[in-house]
């Protein structure tokens, strides 16, 4: 690959641009305002380093999975981090987004109809493999679409959360499940749960390698929420109360969103926590 040095003539020879596809990738910010609009090339490009960014994770969680299947808690801890920062990447481009002004986006807004990033199968597809499964969102797309056929095998797959609690289990830890339980014993079951989770952290120094991966998990659980806040804001800044391109609630639908967790355990045992016990004998 050439990096500064001089281009062989010999078509065969491999270059940056023949190895990243950039002819390719450049062609593909196709305008449909008319006249055309200068800053939906901008729009066109952040959502397609998003839709980049988003294949790149779910990337890193599968591997991320395969690590915690095969007991390397800190080899995952490792990719996690990774995501961390790439989460990081992502709330920081809706800065770039933020230079249009509202007029700016209004120009070429209506072009976007009737689609919508609500219809982001990628995004939908980090969702379900981060542990919320909704299935109401295979709607959005054909029975016979690949992007239908790739967001029901994540649904159908175990979860990033699985996936740890498995590893946990493995570890010794009593995690019961509440499923098909009565109301008694499910709450009998969550506290459980909440009580042996807090081992990890109130005795880290047996634990260590399981503490690093749970907080890791929880700055990549917070990670999220704060890029769907940021672009809460965005979208408010940008068209208001108005419906979405798609015909949803737009930001009243979005703000719905944020309070979503990947892991609600692992933030609820912080609840309990003390420098003298478990917290749960005051209960």
């Amino acid at each position: 690959m050439s990096f500064g040095l001089p281009i062989s003539r010999d078509e065969s020879q491999l270059t940056y641009g023949g190895y990243l596809k950039i002819r390719e990738l450049i062609s593909l910010q196709q305008l449909l305002s008319e006249p055309p609009q200068h800053d939906e090339t901008l729009f066109i490009i952040i959502h397609q380093a998003y839709e980049l960014w988003f294949k790149q994770l779910l990337h890193e969680i599968d591997a991320i999975i395969e690590r915690l299947q095969a007991d390397q808690p800190l080899a995952a801890h490792r990719l996690i981090r990774r995501c961390v920062e790439i989460e990081r990447l992502l709330v920081n481009q809706v800065a770039v987004l933020e230079t249009m002004m509202p007029m700016d986006f209004l120009a070429f807004r209506d072009h976007l109809m009737p689609a919508s990033g609500f219809q982001s199968s990628q995004f939908r597809e980090l969702e379900f493999v981060s542990g919320l499964k909704e299935a109401g969102y295979l709607k959005a797309h054909e029975p016979d679409s690949a992007e239908y056929a790739r967001m029901k095998s994540r649904l159908d797959q175990p979860s990033l959360g699985d996936a740890f609690y498995a590893l946990l289990a493995r570890r010794g830890f009593d995690l019961p499940s509440s499923a098909g339980q009565s109301s008694d014993s499910r709450d009998l079951a969550h506290e459980r749960r909440i009580s042996e989770l807090m081992r990890i952290y109130m005795e880290a120094d047996q634990h260590y390698d399981l503490f690093l991966l749970a907080e890791s998990l929880i700055e990549y659980d917070e990670a999220f929420s704060l890029w769907r806040l940021r672009h809460v804001k965005m979208v408010e800044r940008m068209i208001g109360s108005k419906t979405g391109t798609g015909g949803s609630e737009g930001v009243a639908y979005l703000k719905k969103t944020v309070e979503r967790q990947f892991f609600p355990e692992l933030w609820e045992l912080r609840t309990f926590l003390s420098n003298k016990g478990s917290g749960f004998e005051d209960r």
